[in-house]
């Protein structure tokens, strides 16, 4: 892979997975588009950010942590590289290193339990166009997902439900 090496020996086959989640949910978003907006009096409706519904929890953790897998940079790992389950999605190390040298590589992927890093806004920026607020495409290996809105928002509201 001329992306990136696995720091784990044991988790060569997670890249793998983690690339196949990626594309995976470039294509279920694409698909999934018309499906989820229902439709009220002939106007799109969209989760209130107050309260989200359970549905809308729901598909968010069906995608944090079916889809993109997100707990696979974002948990913290123990000695043998397993995830520490009681530190999900809580930031960690990031245990991808690049074959090439990339400047601005992170070192750490940041927590995204609880209050994620950015406003709703700036975080459903992030997943449907794959940059930050500052206007920077997000760095590597982050992928740059390009989710329907309603799937951020999903997204969104599950990892704001978690503590």
């Amino acid at each position: 892979m001329p992306y990136a090496t696995i720091a784990y020996p044991k988790m060569k086959s997670a890249l793998i997975v983690f690339a196949c989640a990626a594309l995976l949910i470039a294509i279920s978003t694409i698909g999934s588009a018309q499906n989820t907006r229902a439709k009220d009096s002939g106007k799109a409706v969209t989760a209130s950010a107050a309260t989200p519904s359970a549905a809308l929890v729901a598909r968010g953790k069906y995608i944090v942590e079916g889809l993109s897998r997100c707990g696979q940079c974002h948990t913290p790992r123990d000695s043998n590289g397993n995830p520490e389950a009681s530190e999900e999605l809580q930031g960690a190390a990031v245990w991808l290193q690049s074959a090439e040298p990339v400047e601005d590589w992170p070192l750490k992927a940041p927590r995204i339990a609880g209050i994620p890093p950015g406003s709703d806004a700036d975080m459903i920026k992030l997943l449907t166009t794959g940059m930050w607020s500052d206007g920077k495409p997000l760095r590597p290996p982050m992928p740059q997902f390009r989710m329907t809105e309603s799937d951020a928002e999903a997204v969104v509201a599950y990892l704001k439900s978690l503590p």
